[in-house]
């Protein structure tokens, strides 16, 4: 990867741009909670070459939602999987309005 395609993907939402320090850091968290919400399968961080996990800006907002429920008193596996059936909802919301503008 040239620098030209590194500078191109700055604004990919689903680059792998942070460290697991620096998403812990970024969400307020520990990186043991990044680790439970990988195994939960909340999100699946991409590895590097070297087998460090790297999160996309995308999968740290779903992660900040998922503290969201932790910090509210949601147990961790429970969180994860509101995440998930929220996720799911909006893809069938998001459907249905294009099914409705289409008929």
């Amino acid at each position: 990867m040239t620098a030209d395609d590194s500078f191109g993907r700055l604004d990919d939402d689903h680059y792998p741009a942070y460290t697991m320090g620096r998403a812990a850091e970024m969400l307020h968290t520990t990186q043991g909670f990044l680790r439970a919400i990988g195994e939960a399968r909340l999100i699946t961080p991409l590895r590097s070459p070297g087998g460090h996990r790297r999160y996309s800006r995308c999968q740290l907002r779903i992660a900040a939602r998922a503290r969201e429920l932790v910090d509210a008193g949601t147990p961790i596996e429970a969180a994860c999987r509101i995440v998930i059936l929220e996720d799911r909802l909006q893809d069938a919301q998001r459907i249905n309005a294009e099914h409705g503008r289409t008929a």
